[in-house]
Formats: C-alpha cells, structure tokens, sequence
C-alpha cells in the first residue's frame, strides 16, 4: 500500500489559499445550507466542554467538538475542535477563539488535512450572517447596524459588502468607544465605506435597515421599542436582545432549529422554554428559502429575526474549498500518517 499523507494548513497557509475571499466563502456556506435542507448532509449535534454550567463560558469560555458530513458539490466529512475563552485578547493577547478543522475522505474514512480555523470559522460565521442579508433583508438596504467591536464584527460587515454592494454606512456600537472607533478607521480603509461609531447601541439599532449582534452580553441589549418595520435582526450569539423581541417579529428565521434548542443559550430558544413562541412559529431554515422551498422576505414592512447558532457542515464548506485550493497551488506541509499500515 502506498504512503499516506495529510496536509497541514497553518493560518497563514489558510490565508494564502484564499481563507479571506469573502465572497468564496459565502458560496460555500450557502451551499452548505441548501445541503442541510435538502437532507444531503450528516449533523451530530455540538459537543461543548465547559467549566461549569452555561454562564461561565462567559469568563471561563468552551471547547466545543463539531463533526459533520456535507454532500452536494463538497463531498467532505471532518470536524472542528475549536476553544473559545473571552479572556484571551485582555489577559494573553491571544484571540479569543481557535482551533484546528479535520477533514476526512468520506469514502475511505482516511484524514486528508488538518488546518487552522481560526479564520475558517470568523469567516464562514460572517458568511451565515450575510446569507441573512442576502435573503432577509430589504433589497434596498443602505445602512447597517453592529453591536460589538470584534473579530466578528469584521467578518460580518464583510460579508454584508458581498451581498449588499450598495451599503453605504456602517454604525457601530461597543461598551468601550475606543474599540468602536479603531474598528471604523480598520474597516472602513478595507470596506470602503463610511464607517462611524454609534453614540449608543440604540442609534446603531434605529438608524440601520439591518442589524447583527456580535457580543459576548448575557444580558439583553436590544429593546422591542428600537424596532422599526422593514428591518432584519441577525442575531449570532447569546441572550442579547428582550423576549419582546422575538414576540415582535412578523417572521423567524434560523439556520437549525434544531440545534437552536441543543445548544439552548439564546434568546429564541429562552422565548421558547418560557412557552412564548412554539415549534410552529419558526417560520423557515434559511437553507430553505435557499432551495425555494419557503419564502424569504415577502414585504418591505416585515420585521424580520434571523437567528444562527453555527454548524460544522459551514466550516467543512469553507474548509474543504480552501483545501483544494491548497493543493492546487501546492501550499502546506505534507505529513506522513504511514509508510504502510502496521495492521490491515
């Protein structure tokens, strides 16, 4: 039997391959959504080691374990084993999540590569958000709203250039100013366009046509009353927003209900424990608006909630795209499992 290899991607071999083509990743992650709705993907949920119950990921943080399958164009079994501690950029100067993606052939079952995902999974968790955009909210969207200064913030305006090339402002609002304003001088050099720290969450909220939440709160932030009609709220991460919130939407949208309750850590699924909305009031997976299945935005006076709680078929999208495009340029270091297998 010949050698066997895997390659090894560092973040910089990432880099190199095209880890930061915004637009390939959107295709990728898309394409990984319409797979998950069309069955042709294989979904365990996450796996999360803590140290302790649920609020302290907040300052003690998580490792969470997510394998899957995903058909269609890509092909590609693997998992991410990914940390993340809020900590990290204050206290090591270290980002606050990263982790390495295995990817498997899924024929033979054999490791193909091993690759940083630190940017993997900023960027796939910016391409999910854009789908919202992309397909939630109003075509005519100019102005966009972000709370939380942080790595995701970029990714996520990132992905709302793609979709929505006519955006033409960027508010955003963090509890600490000077994070908000380092980050427009950044973003809007990259983006090219008009970026401006919002005096409080609330302007950054009125004055967008849409909006995303990228904060590591567990607490609420969003109030009903900021809601306009017409908006979309995409929500990426904790119990940012009231329960009034959810109960305002004329539609609810999210990426896997199912792992929504699995992981039962955010505002909708809190809406749903405390029997505030049912199964029947999510309205679509946006992998089915994808396939046509269901409708996306139907009016421009829909307020729209798009909620994600992130899968590991996303990264294995991105991920194995990255990978072949790794091997075409001969990028990474290529690692001997074996000469020949000891026991066959």
């Amino acid at each position: 039997m010949s050698i066997r290899e895997v390659i090894y991607l560092s973040q910089e071999d990432v880099i190199a391959a095209g880890g930061l083509d915004m637009a390939k990743c959107i295709e990728a992650v898309e394409e990984a959504m319409a797979c998950h709705s069309r069955g042709d993907a294989v979904l365990p949920s996450k796996t999360v080691v803590r140290w302790g119950d649920a609020l302290s990921e907040a300052t003690q943080g998580r490792i969470n374990a997510m394998p899957g399958y995903l058909g269609g164009k890509v092909d590609m079994a693997g998992i991410k084993w990914i940390g993340s501690n809020p900590m990290n950029p204050q206290k090591y100067n270290l980002p606050r999540a990263s982790g390495i993606l295995i990817l498997n052939d899924p024929e033979t079952k054999l490791p193909l590569a091993i690759m940083d995902t630190t940017i993997i999974s900023a960027m796939r968790t910016g391409a999910a958000g854009g789908l919202g955009v992309k397909y939630l909210s109003r075509a005519d969207s100019r102005i966009m709203g972000i709370i939380g200064a942080g790595v995701q913030a970029r990714t996520q305006a990132m992905a709302a250039a793609v979709v929505r090339p006519a955006l033409e402002k960027i508010l955003i609002f963090d509890i600490v100013p000077e994070h908000a304003e380092s980050w427009c001088r950044e973003m809007q050099k990259k983006l090219g366009i008009s970026c401006l720290a919002a005096r409080s969450a609330e302007e950054a909220v009125r004055e967008s046509c849409f909006f995303v939440t990228v904060t590591t709160a567990h607490e609420p932030i969003i109030k009903a009353d900021w809601i306009r009609p017409g908006q979309t709220f995409i929500h990426m991460a904790g119990y940012e927003d009231e329960l009034a919130v959810v109960q305002k939407a004329d539609k609810i949208v999210v990426d896997s209900w199912v792992e929504i309750k699995h992981r039962a850590l955010q505002t909708l699924y809190l809406a749903y424990e405390k029997g505030m909305i049912s199964d029947s009031d999510i309205d679509a997976e946006i992998g089915e608006i994808i396939i046509g299945r269901k409708k996306g935005r139907e009016t421009d006076e829909e307020f729209i909630y798009y909620n994600t709680v992130g899968m590991g078929i996303e990264d294995i999208a991105f991920g194995g795209w990255i990978y072949g495009e790794a091997k075409k340029k001969s990028i990474g270091v290529r690692l001997p499992l074996w000469q020949k297998p000891l026991w066959v």
